[in-house]
């Protein structure tokens, strides 16, 4: 799901701080913006109630998850209320067993080699690059050259549609995208504003890797 998910459009959206009463409406303008993941972190107000919400509203078009998960209560927590993917700011493999238990798909936080390839072992259908911003895509495009080629590898932390260029020139397959996104309390309208451009952004990053594809097509023949 995930994979696909981010082959339709590499964003997870992060509803960070969202209330229940304006997560459905903020939602709805980030599925139609044409984003497809939307996480909301279990720091926020009563996060179960809104992934419940997201899950009977929009969980048939995006998939719906949990960030900060912290603990295997919290796992089954998600996944009873709907949610399907779980997303961590650590690697603890309790967390992420307990996640695969469940079903739902896991993408534990990570911020050394060491962590990444402990987290592939245990299970990990992703991995969150946290934080991205003390990172940066320098040690991404390390890792891509030693992790296993299919390995999703999302950097989350700082991302904002003014260096998505960078991360991807480096290898990331998506980017978490938190306040530069949603902020609480925003309107929905100034959300769907950021969402377009957010998208529009991938789209031409997307266009552009095809062109040099083709260019680099041409040059081989």
């Amino acid at each position: 799901m995930i994979r696909s998910a981010l082959a339709t459009m590499p964003v997870i959206a992060i509803l960070r701080g969202i209330a229940p009463d304006e997560v459905v409406a903020i939602g709805r303008e980030l599925a139609a913006a044409g984003l497809t993941v939307i996480e909301v972190p279990l720091n926020s107000q009563q996060p179960l109630v809104s992934i419940e919400r997201l899950a009977a509203e929009l969980g048939h078009r995006c998939l719906i998850g949990a960030g900060t998960v912290m603990s295997t209560e919290n796992a089954a927590d998600v996944k009873a209320a709907g949610g399907r993917l779980v997303v961590m700011p650590h690697a603890d493999p309790a967390v992420i067993d307990a996640a695969k238990s469940a079903g739902l798909e896991c993408i534990p936080g990570v911020a050394t080699p060491t962590e990444a390839f402990a987290a592939l072992a245990r299970g990990a259908d992703g991995l969150k690059m946290f934080p991205a911003e003390m990172l940066g895509p320098p040690v991404l495009k390390a890792w891509r050259a030693v992790l296993p080629r299919t390995t999703l590898l999302i950097p989350v932390g700082g991302v904002s549609s003014s260096s998505i260029a960078a991360y991807k020139a480096a290898g990331a397959s998506g980017y978490g995208i938190g306040s530069a996104l949603y902020a609480p309390g925003m309107a929905p309208a100034e959300v769907a504003r950021r969402a377009a451009a957010l998208v529009a952004t991938c789209r031409a990053l997307e266009g552009s890797q095809q062109e040099h594809n083709v260019e680099g097509a041409r040059w081989a023949d």
